[in-house]
């Protein structure tokens, strides 16, 4: 199914509480997420989420050396890292009180669950394997600042600087269709060769478009 599939009826990301495995539409939240502007639009160029998360996932992809379920964990975890977007906004820290933030990081940690387990996918990744993610997406984040210059791209670079080499190859925008497309592409694959392989915590098939 692709994500201009106009056969079924779409199930967009609504009212974030209570949200479960089986009211995850992922073919939505690859649309939402691919027309989602990092930065929160405050960018001279757009570069979605969608298309960030592709990013980060190839680049897991290129680090070699573990075996397949951790792998699998791993990509997964990068595509799915920005998922809960869909359903809530990113608080202004100036403005949000630090009960509001708390309430914030709640709502996201209840959603994440929701979508890795439809994912198939443990909620928690192994110690080593999520600073591996995290030391990845710092180098995703330096690519970003070399390559899309201007607006709160600007800002990461300001406060000190990325801490890691930018990735190799360059980035430039996608369309939002496309980045949805191959965001919802990279998704399947992962979980369809996770549920192959009856890695623990895999679920029987590969995210569709909901239930």
């Amino acid at each position: 199914m692709s994500v201009s599939d106009r056969n079924r009826t779409i199930r967009w990301p609504g009212d974030p509480a209570g949200l479960t495995p089986e009211a995850v539409d992922f073919e939505a939240v690859a649309h939402v997420l691919g027309n989602t502007c990092c930065w929160g639009g405050r960018s001279v160029r757009f570069h979605s989420l969608a298309q960030h998360a592709v990013t980060v996932c190839t680049a897991v992809q290129a680090l070699g050396g573990m075996d397949d379920e951790n792998g699998r964990s791993l990509v997964l975890h990068a595509l799915l890292a920005d998922a809960w977007r869909a359903w809530l906004r990113k608080p202004a820290d100036a403005d949000a009180s630090a009960k509001a933030m708390d309430k914030h990081k709640r709502e996201r940690d209840a959603v994440q669950r929701a979508v890795l387990e439809a994912a198939g996918v443990p909620a928690k990744l192994p110690e080593s394997w999520d600073r591996a993610l995290e030391l990845t997406r710092l180098r995703v984040e330096a690519t970003l600042v070399r390559d899309l210059a201007g607006g709160d791209v600007d800002r990461v670079a300001q406060r000190g600087g990325p801490l890691f080499p930018p990735l190799k190859k360059r980035t430039a925008p996608m369309r939002p269709d496309v980045a949805a497309k191959r965001w919802l592409e990279a998704l399947r694959t992962a979980a369809l060769r996770a549920a192959e392989s009856g890695a623990p915590g895999s679920g029987a098939q590969a995210p569709g478009g909901g239930t």
